[in-house]
């Protein structure tokens, strides 16, 4: 911990709410508004999936460069650049919009926002975790979830409802281009709000100390990550493990992309030809607040019973409720009330299985010697198992049209029901509370 920081940087509610929801925009930005944008803009869907999947690699990727960042400057620093870094190329994009090549100008400012949003991710957590004591950080555990879910809720939420309305006022003046200049206006906003975030954090942000055992030089460096690379994939039941740790969101991987597309998508094709207004509210806000509260109320489900008893449970909340979306697809519902009871239904479920998960690689998985890096890599394999599924899913709805692509997706939910009925546990629960 590093005990030398000015006394105005000492308040962590200056900076924690503010930083984790920096660390939510561009994450949100990339994987889900970013899909909303491109079908707007008439981009087909094979493509939308494809590389709005593919640029979340660095997220999967991060653990490999992390251990160098200690090599270099200062934790804030890092967080301070990236966020600029990211703002300007969100800025960028509003301009490139107009071009005849902005498929391809988009594509390659949203890999560097990328990469900088994986190396946000990597030195926030670094000044969360060297910078405060073990009390202070469960104090405001809360907060970085509360504020990261917040960024989901105005980038997936507020920004889209914003770009419908929008995209209705630009009609009655410039109707080819209303999409266009809506969607131009978001990303400048999304761009904005990261400069400002950096210029308030560079005032505000502690520095950072470095880890105990941080590398001294870019060889210590590769050796270190070599041993912890060693020690995790030679853990007790590791294969079983990482099995079952993609398992457990494939079926969402699979429909994650595809399911905003399906409620845009016109009725004649089989979606339900939802407003961006109505997505945003229902999809992107309430959605989100169901997430939350299941996530909570789950952590309560789970504190009580233990993870080991209820975590078949937790397999079939998160992923049973994916048949909603293959109802939908089905019947074709046209009461706004009952898509909206739906949609927040499935996140709430979301949200409450989703904890399992990641109570199981911290507990079960990240255990032992390397336990920050370790969980660092079990979330890479995680996101792997999202990534992989979402890139194919575009190309597979176009081969078979929405109602079969869900009943595919359910399909792919059935291993981790396999998985989880025999599932070890190697690290004694009872143990853990005891100490």
């Amino acid at each position: 911990m590093n005990n030398n920081l000015p006394v105005k940087e000492k308040n962590p509610i200056r900076w924690i709410p503010s930083v984790y929801f920096a660390m939510g925009i561009p994450f949100v930005a990339l994987s889900l508004v970013a899909v909303i944008m491109l079908s707007d803009l008439g981009v087909d869907e094979a493509k939308i999936t494809f590389w709005t999947s593919l640029l979340t690699l660095p997220y999967t990727l991060k653990p490999i460069w992390s251990p160098l960042l200690e090599l270099y400057r200062t934790k804030k620093e890092f967080v301070v650049a990236t966020q600029l870094l990211s703002g300007i190329c969100f800025s960028l994009i509003a301009f490139c919009l107009p071009l005849p090549y902005y498929f391809s100008f988009t594509l390659a400012l949203m890999a560097i926002i990328g990469f900088s949003g994986a190396t946000h991710d990597i030195a926030t957590d670094g000044i969360y975790l060297t910078t405060l004591s073990q009390k202070v950080q469960a104090q405001y555990i809360g907060w970085q979830g509360a504020f990261f879910n917040l960024a989901k809720v105005l980038a997936n939420g507020g920004l889209v409802w914003l770009a419908g309305k929008l995209m209705k006022y630009f009609q009655t003046t410039n109707p080819d281009k209303a999409y266009l200049y809506a969607w131009m206006i978001i990303m400048g906003i999304l761009g904005g709000m990261l400069i400002f975030l950096a210029i308030y954090h560079f005032f505000v942000l502690p520095k950072g100390s470095k880890t105990a055992n941080a590398p001294k030089s870019f060889k210590e460096g590769m050796v270190s990550l070599a041993e912890v690379f060693k020690d995790f994939f030679t853990k007790k039941h590791i294969v079983y493990y990482i099995l079952f740790i993609i398992c457990y969101r494939l079926t969402e991987g699979f429909a994650l992309k595809m399911v905003p597309l399906f409620l845009k998508a016109p009725r004649e094709i089989g979606g339900l030809g939802l407003s961006n207004e109505y997505i945003g509210v229902v999809y992107g806000t309430l959605g989100t607040l169901a997430f939350i509260v299941g996530s909570i109320l789950s952590g309560y489900y789970i504190a009580h019973f233990g993870l080991k008893k209820v975590l078949f449970s937790l397999v079939c909340i998160f992923n049973i409720p994916f048949i909603v979306y293959f109802l939908f697809a089905y019947f074709q519902p046209e009461n706004l009330t009952v898509i909206a009871t739906g949609l927040v239904a499935e996140y709430f479920c979301y949200g409450f299985g989703f904890v399992g998960l990641t109570l199981f690689m911290m507990q079960q998985v990240a255990v032992g010697k390397h336990s920050m890096a370790h969980y660092a890599f079990a979330s890479g394999i995680m996101n792997l198992g999202i990534m992989i599924p979402g890139m194919l899913s575009g190309l597979i709805y176009k081969q078979v049209g929405y109602t079969p692509f869900f009943i595919i997706a359910l399909i792919l939910g059935i291993p981790v029901f396999l998985l989880a009925i025999k599932l070890p546990f190697v690290n004694n629960e009872k143990a853990e509370e005891q100490k």
